[in-house]
């Protein structure tokens, strides 16, 4: 079954779904370029990857409530027998802690590389969480950016997140929930965006590739709707409860109740 969604599924921001959803994708806009590329041209799917420590307020997350409540009960049953015997207990019990231990941070993105010079033509990012969040993995991100706005290479950016604030671009920007950034390496600094709401089917965009080479046309509508329907998301979204935060405001609210009420 289709999403109730014309374009992106505001669900599917969800941490639970997030993660695969964003793997699908990559490799389904892979596999849908990769014929229509040839044979001038092959995408390789790349992974980016850094180190993470939990930051602070984080750590006591997901301590199971069993484990402190064995603590607690051992140190009024030892209480309880330094009572009855009489015998000042001198033997800490211990304590359960969490220690902030390093996490491997994975993130896949796309390269179009021109076949036989293996020369990367277009980077095509579909953003993360930890792309767009203040930190790390944003400063890492953005460095990254940098480097490939200042080179040669082509840059497509896949912005289907709502939280946190866009990367940086300067120009008459409207608000919107989703965009689409197509940056070809010849007409920098200018850019083309593509910005969309919830309402809106998924945009098509041009692929650039090298001159004289035609661009080609991303139909991410039918490559979305693909991915949901490979992942059966339709049986794993609850439409009952409320999308994830950021909220939306009220017209767009009462919009999305239409769309998710059951029939």
């Amino acid at each position: 079954m289709a999403s109730p969604f014309p374009g992106m599924d505001p669900y599917l921001e969800q941490a639970v779904f997030w993660s695969s959803f964003h793997s699908r994708l990559i490799v389904a806009l892979a596999d849908a370029l990769s014929p229509r590329l040839r044979p001038q041209y092959y995408v390789e799917v790349e992974t980016r990857s850094y180190i993470e420590t939990a930051e602070t307020g984080e750590l006591l997350i997901g301590i199971p409530d069993a484990v402190v409540l064995a603590a607690k009960q051992s140190a009024q049953s030892a209480g309880s027998e330094a009572r009855t015997t009489g015998i000042v207990a001198v033997q800490p019990v211990p304590q359960q802690v969490i220690l902030p231990m390093p996490a491997v941070v994975r993130e896949r993105f796309l390269e179009v590389r021109e076949i036989g010079s293996d020369v990367i033509v277009t980077v095509v990012e579909v953003l993360s969480p930890k792309n767009k969040r203040p930190g790390s993995g944003r400063t890492l991100y953005e460095n990254k950016r940098q480097l490939i706005l200042g080179s040669r290479t082509h840059l497509v950016e896949i912005d289907l997140l709502r939280g946190n604030d866009p990367l940086p671009m300067q120009g008459e920007i409207q608000p919107s929930h989703y965009r689409i950034l197509v940056s070809r390496a010849e007409v920098r600094p200018r850019a083309d965006l593509y910005a969309f709401s919830v309402r809106d089917p998924l945009p098509s965009f041009p692929l650039p590739l090298q001159t004289p080479d035609e661009a080609s046309a991303v139909e991410l509508s039918t490559i979305m709707q693909g991915v949901y329907e490979r992942a059966s998301y339709d049986l794993r979204i609850d439409y009952s409860q409320p999308p994830p935060p950021p909220a939306f405001g009220n017209n767009d609210t009462t919009w999305i109740q239409e769309r998710c009420r059951t029939p």
